[in-house]
């Protein structure tokens, strides 16, 4: 039943990433992705429905339009990848509503990493909700909703203030206000108790990111701009993924 659910929740994240590479995509540009056809970006032809077949069309396609040859988006079949990966990973980790809950975590975290790399974005009708989302399910999931109030509270507290800090010490702005409410919906999903790994772990994916970007030949300065966002939500649903895994979920 557990291999169902697995591919169950990887068929559903494909479909899922699909819908967010459009976002992702359309959503800076403020397009919206309910009105109007999918179609290339090339020629602008509407596409079939047998051309949006999530990563089967990219491969039968070759990568690119058949009316114009056009190269699709490699965003597309990426995105789409890596949401199959995380719903079969929720549902793999605890199969049962709290991993289809997880699923939804992290389809969410996805979608704030991507808009944080391409646009330094992090979107309030995104945060906000996905703050009230993780305060409501302590209702009926582990951790309490006491610890996911603190979680919030504490994790919007500490990025705000180091935001703050580092801005009257230096005079110019070194996080975002959009790290803070994210950091805030992590701890309202995971508690407390779990932000100073959370925060830990977005660090040294920063510091690794930094390193890869040197090797490759940027030059990173005290100047640079780097997301911090996307870390982040990484690290928030690694935690959540390892945290599932080492012990079930209780209903209190």
């Amino acid at each position: 039943m557990t291999g169902v659910l697995v591919a169950a929740g990887a068929g559903l994240g494909l479909l899922v990433g699909s819908y967010l590479a459009t976002l992702t995509l359309r959503w800076p540009q403020g397009r919206t992705t309910s009105s109007g056809r999918s179609a290339c970006d090339g020629c602008a032809r509407p596409l079939a429905f047998y051309e949006l077949v999530p990563l089967l069309s990219f491969a039968v396609l070759r990568g690119r339009c058949r009316t114009c040859a056009a190269a699709i988006d490699q965003r597309h079949p990426l995105i789409e990848i890596a949401a199959a990966l995380i719903g079969g990973a929720a549902l793999w980790a605890s199969p049962d509503m709290h991993g289809f809950l997880g699923a939804i975590f992290g389809w969410a975290l996805l979608t704030l990493a991507i808009l944080d790399l391409e646009h330094f974005w992090l979107p309030d009708a995104l945060t906000l909700p996905l703050i009230l989302v993780g305060l409501a399910l302590g209702v009926g999931f582990a951790p309490s909703l006491t610890d996911r109030l603190i979680g919030a509270a504490v994790g919007w507290s500490l990025l705000a203030g180091i935001a703050f800090l580092y801005q009257y010490l230096r005079g110019r702005q070194g996080l975002g206000g959009g790290d803070p409410k994210l950091f805030a919906a992590i701890g309202a999903w995971l508690g407390w108790v779990a932000l100073p790994l959370v925060l830990t772990t977005a660090a040294l994916i920063g510091l690794l990111a930094v390193a890869v970007a040197r090797l490759r030949g940027r030059e990173i300065t005290g100047a640079t701009r780097l997301p911090f966002g996307a870390p982040l939500a990484i690290a928030g649903w690694l935690i959540w993924l390892a945290d599932s895994v080492a012990r079930p979920v209780i209903l209190q």
